[in-house]
């Protein structure tokens, strides 16, 4: 990287527009950037990173605003600069407010990033072409050319005393986060979590399989039961007892549930016998048992018949009294029937004279009759009134009628006047309406205008992401390329090396006895070199020479693809402009909804016109229909006069007609209930008196047939009499006491009953007992012999089954037992790892080395050849982590010392000296790219004059090597010794800037 030019504008404590010319102030190598305290000597530098990366150095807020620049001059960084063999010029602008161009306020100024690139043409001109806009694009290109972060690059190209002071006497953690970040060493780290994560993995897969085998042996212990077995059974306390001791413990637990299935079947096998003799003695004895039941229960039921023959004698009496009655039932039955429809008669009469009035409750059937007709004669004159009354009904339902329609007829006036009245509000809604779809049609027109521009703009942002996307994807084959031509470079600079250093052994290999050595010229050649093991010769080197131009010659032309690709980008982009894709569409479908909403509403102007027509028509229609409803009003106030007068003449006519009922159709009603009442009445009193003869009558009969059968009365003859189902009651109980008598008395006739009652009484209970006994051991013997084969069986299975489990467990055993001590040997923690380093910090320890020997190689030079660093991986106190440590060695002493004894000023060269050797490292980290100017930040001021000197000395040799340096500093002394120098001066109105090319001030 070699800067040509920084234009610096309204940034920082920098009010107007001030250009530093690189190319004239780095002639010399060496130039001072010195100035008042808070003048803005950082802000240079800062100005330099904020072109490069978009951001200024650390994490603080930096103003990048000035705050004594006028409103209408932007904030703005221009940066010229040779990157990877590229001279670029970076432009870039932050968001800021500005005043408007047009009318007072202020308006939002976004970001703005531009790249261009000087490029020679086929005559050899040179011009700036235009390579970027974008601010992704601009800065994954200066990445790319630059190949390292911002932290790097701020660490590298800026060397800040204080900060490095601090990491030469930071503790290990502290040194090791700086380092992190600079080297990018975090994916060792990302190493170490994946071991970590997948030793989690197989330690859970690990646990689910000794879960298994575990589970496994519980229910091997629950399917053993009380089984004996000389093996000890296994635990999950000790993992190694988890698979052949386990086996071994199975298998013994099979083979004693084979042994105790074959003794418990021989058991049970006697015991079938055994019960089998009992059941059939228990047979013998339950028929004895049952025979000698059978007579004994003969014989008392013989007995309880004998006890019932005084019943059976007094049944076959009722029996014979019954029969005597039978033939006189038809007479009582006479007579019974005559009574009952007599106080049937009686309770008729009562129950209908209960309904007459007081004045006839004691009439003869005769006067009865009489009141009867005479009320008749009343409601027939009461009936001819009868149409005058349905008159009067249909007259009110009239009057009801017409005060409806008039009703309904002012209703019909009133809507009419309400719509008449309403209606000239009506057209002027309506009237607008038409005017509203007049300017929605015109507003439909430009927003079809602007909608077609838009879905322009859209398909060009299509188009503009689509190349963006062949951008990234070109970027990322750069990348690649560049690593490996980076890769090839660093090969072809190893073998060279390598070479060269072996050169001597080369020569040697073609020198002969008496020839010359084409070096010294002597013919003696007493100790030639020997090559090294694995020397290069020429060939290897043109090898690597070929692949390092194969791999230049990929790079150029993926770099021409990728230029390729951002023409057409940024030629998309010219048309859609800087809009996201997303927000181009969103403004497509907000015009599209506009422009739906404007023709929507243009069309409602035909509506709008139809209903205004309509509305012109129904105003005619609700004049006609007001001067209609009155007409119609008019005319039905006159009949409903006139039906109410004559309603009035027969109400009064009517009423003298019912008198105390409420119609006359009532009072006829009334009248005509009043005679058929008496009528009731009349002819129940006549067939009172019929019945009560009938029963005398028979009454006599009956009484006179009784004492010829031998009763007294007809209530003895009611007595003895029986029904059918009664008689048959008692003919069925004497037929049954009959059979059961000599049935019992068949049985005790049997010889092997008779047999049986003469022998001793049958122990039953003995018996059952017996064979109960044999069918329980016979049961338990069968149920210890089931659940000895269903033991044996789930021990069969269970073992197969543990064995397949254990076959999966003895793999992930092995497999843990290696990924988690590799594990704890990369996170330091294995008892292998003696320095308990872990594998980034190890990585960064290399890294370290790399920068002690860069450094020591000034600090040597510096210190007169007092100091050297040294790095150490010893173990720190308590068991801590080892790896990163610091030592200065004092040739003096002959003794390290801790970097902290250090004066201020030793501690100055020793920092810059790490510094140094800490950008040559991470320069060459970062692909061998040359970074041609350097920034050293103040701490001279603590340096005597000689030690001023050597460091100085130092200076001049990274001039030597065509290294720019800038000091950013106080000290006089340096101003006499720096023949360019950029003065910074401050005041009230902002800083300025001066290019100083003399000798002194």
């Amino acid at each position: 990287m070699r800067l040509h030019s920084l234009t610096l504008q309204a940034f920082g404590p920098f009010a107007g527009t001030h250009t530093v010319d690189f190319d004239s102030l780095c002639t010399d190598g060496l130039f001072l950037l010195h100035g008042d305290t808070g003048a803005g000597k950082s802000t240079v530098f800062a100005a330099i990173c904020y072109a490069l990366y978009g951001k200024p150095p650390g994490d603080r807020d930096l103003l990048l605003r000035s705050d004594h620049a006028p409103s209408h001059l932007l904030t703005q960084v221009t940066l010229e600069a040779t990157l990877g063999g590229r001279r670029l010029e970076i432009t870039r602008t932050p968001q800021q407010t500005r005043p408007k161009a047009r009318g007072t306020g202020a308006t939002l100024q976004s970001a703005l990033t531009t790249l261009r690139e000087w490029r020679h043409d086929a005559s050899g001109q040179g011009r700036w072409e235009a390579s970027s806009k974008s601010h992704q694009e601009a800065g994954d290109a200066i990445l790319t050319l630059l190949g390292m972060s911002r932290d790097q690059f701020c660490q590298v190209v800026l060397l800040p005393q204080n900060q490095f002071t601090q990491f030469l006497r930071a503790k290990a953690p502290e040194r090791r986060e700086l380092l992190g970040k600079l080297f990018r060493t975090g994916r060792f780290a990302d190493i170490d979590r994946w071991l970590l994560e997948h030793s989690r993995e197989v330690q859970k897969a690990l646990t689910a399989a000794r879960s298994e085998v575990t589970s496994l042996i519980e229910r091997i212990h629950q399917a053993a039961g009380d089984l004996d077995h000389e093996h000890p059974a296994p635990t999950s306390d000790d993992a190694h007892t988890l698979t052949g001791p386990t086996r071994t413990w199975a298998t013994a637990l099979a083979h004693a549930a084979a042994s105790d299935l074959e003794e418990k079947t021989a058991q049970a096998t006697r015991t079938a016998a055994d019960l089998s003799t009992q059941q059939a003695l228990e047979l013998t004895v339950r028929a004895l048992h049952q025979q000698q039941t059978e007579h004994r229960n003969a014989q008392e039921q013989l007995d309880l018949l004998q006890q019932q023959a005084p019943r059976q004698q007094e049944l076959n009496n009722q029996l014979t009294q019954a029969r005597r009655a039978g033939k006189l039932a038809a007479f009582v039955h006479a007579a019974n029937t005559a009574s009952t429809e007599h106080d049937r008669a009686a309770l008729h009469e009562a129950d209908a004279r209960s309904h007459l009035a007081s004045g006839h409750a004691t009439a003869t059937a005769d006067q009865l009759t009489a009141a009867e007709q005479q009320l008749r004669a009343q409601a027939a004159v009461a009936e001819a009134l009868l149409p005058e009354e349905a008159t009067v009904q249909q007259l009110a339902t009239d009057l009801e009628r017409l005060d409806a329609e008039r009703v309904e007829s002012a209703a019909e006036q009133r809507e009419a006047r309400t719509w008449l009245e309403q209606a000239p509000a009506r057209r002027t809604v309506l009237t607008g309406r038409m005017d509203a779809a007049r300017s929605a049609e015109a507003d439909s027109r430009h927003h079809a205008t602007t909608l077609e521009d838009v879905r322009r703009r859209v398909t060009a942002a299509e188009q503009r992401d689509t190349h963006l996307a062949a951008v990234t994807e070109a970027e990322q084959h750069l990348a690649t390329a560049s690593a490996f031509t980076a890769a090839a470079a660093a090969a072809y600079i190893d073998i060279r090396r390598q070479r060269t250093e072996g050169m001597a052994a080369e020569l040697a290999a073609g020198l002969e006895d008496g020839a010359p050595c084409p070096v010294c010229g002597s013919c003696t050649h007493p100790a030639p070199a020997a090559p090294h093991p694995g020397q290069p010769d020429r060939a290897d080197e043109q090898d690597a020479e070929t692949r390092h131009l194969k791999a230049q010659q990929d790079e150029q032309a993926v770099s021409a693809t990728l230029q390729q690709a951002r023409e057409r980008a940024a030629s998309a982009a010219g048309e859609a402009g800087d809009f996201p894709l997303a927000h181009i569409q969103a403004q497509c479908r907000t015009l599209e909804e506009e422009l739906a909403q404007a023709l929507g509403q243009a069309a409602d102007f035909g509506t709008a016109s139809e209903e205004l027509a309509a509305l012109e028509r129904e105003h005619a229609e609700m004049t006609r229909k007001d001067t209609t409803a009155g007409e119609q009003l008019s005319a039905l106030n006159a009949d409903y006069d006139h039906a109410a007068a004559r309603l009035k003449d027969l109400t009064t006519k009517l009423d003298a007609a019912r008198e105390d009922a409420p119609s006359v159709a009532a009072r006829v009603t009334e009248l005509t209930q009043s005679a058929d009442q008496l009528k009731t009445a009349s002819e129940a009193a006549s067939i009172t008196t019929r019945t009560a003869l009938e029963r005398d009558e028979r009454l006599a009969h009956a009484a006179t047939a009784a004492q010829a059968q031998g009763f007294d009365t007809l209530q003895a003859v009611e007595q003895a009499l029986l029904d059918d189902d009664a008689a048959h009651a008692v003919e069925e109980e004497i037929k049954q006491w009959s059979h059961q008598r000599a049935a019992h008395t068949a049985v005790l006739d049997k010889p092997e009953l008779v047999q049986a009652a003469a022998q001793p009484p049958a122990d039953l209970e003995a018996a059952l007992a017996l064979r109960e006994t044999a069918a329980e051991q016979h049961t338990q013997a069968v149920a210890a012999a089931t659940g000895s084969r269903t033991c044996s069986d789930n021990l069969t299975h269970l073992t197969t089954e543990l064995d397949t489990r254990i076959q999966r467990l003895e793999p992930l055993q092995g497999a843990y037992d290696t990924v988690h001590h590799l594990q704890e040997l990369i996170h330091g923690t294995s008892p292998s790892n003696n320095d308990r380093m872990e594998l980034e910090a190890y990585v960064l320890a290399a890294r370290l080395e790399q920068v002690v020997a860069a450094a020591n190689t000034r600090l040597t030079l510096m210190s007169d050849h007092r100091y050297a660093l040294s790095h150490s991986d010893h173990r720190a106190a308590r068991g801590g982590r080892s790896g990163l440590g610091l030592k200065i060695t004092d040739a003096w002493t002959g003794r390290d010392r801790d970097t902290d004894t250090l004066s201020g000023g030793e501690s100055f060269f020793a920092s810059l000296s790490l510094a140094l050797g800490l950008a040559d490292v991470v320069t060459h980290e970062a692909g061998g790219r040359a970074l041609d100017t350097l920034f050293i930040d103040e701490g001279f001021g603590t340096l005597d004059e000689d030690t001023l000197h050597h460091v100085l000395d130092v200076l001049d040799s990274l001039r030597a090597h065509d290294r720019t340096v800038g000091l950013i500093s106080h000290v006089p002394e340096l101003r006499r010794r720096v023949t360019h120098r950029l003065h910074v001066r401050k005041a009230a109105s902002g800083s300025t800037l001066a290019l100083i090319t003399e000798a002194a001030e």
